[in-house]
């Protein structure tokens, strides 16, 4: 029972320092601060139920960083399903005007890649983690990292020169 008393507080611990690294990763798949936000939240919860999965406290960082990617790609499949309105039109209805000043034609690359491809990217560059780690948390191997990391920033090259 103390240990598990320990790896929650660990846990707690955890998810305290790294709320914004957290954040961060979801709103990178969904572009939505509402929806970023359930999603940390949906997978601090499903964490925290399935703290008793993870073998080695050491680990604690790619066992979530799994969770929130699965729990992010999980909410785009389910919103593949929901039709919604883009930033044009909700402007249209809305009298406050948007001053965001972001790399539209980076996000828009990262959006025309799959989502394996894409969580590679974020992670590695967004996130700077390591191959390793990257693998670790996707579930594969290194070298299938590598060569899709490899792809995609191919890709990304000739979308942004296009």
């Amino acid at each position: 029972m103390r240990t598990r008393l320990k790896l929650e507080k660990q846990y707690e611990d955890y998810v305290i320092e790294n709320k914004e690294k957290h954040y961060r990763i979801a709103y990178s798949y969904v572009k939505n601060a509402d929806d970023a936000l359930d999603i940390v939240q949906e997978a601090v919860f499903k964490a925290y139920v399935s703290l008793n999965t993870l073998k080695n406290s050491e680990y604690m960082k790619t066992w979530f960083y799994r969770i929130l990617v699965n729990s992010s790609l999980d909410f785009l499949r389910k919103q593949k399903k929901v039709v919604t309105m883009d930033e044009e039109n909700i402007a249209a209805f809305n009298d406050c005007v948007f001053d965001e000043y972001e790399n539209i034609d980076l996000n828009n690359a990262l959006d025309e890649l799959p989502d394996d491809c894409r969580s590679i990217v974020i992670l590695r560059f967004f996130e700077d983690l390591k191959i390793e780690e990257i693998a670790q948390i996707l579930d594969e191997n290194v070298n299938t990292v590598k060569t899709r990391l490899y792809k995609s920033l191919n890709k990304l090259r000739i979308e942004m020169n296009d």
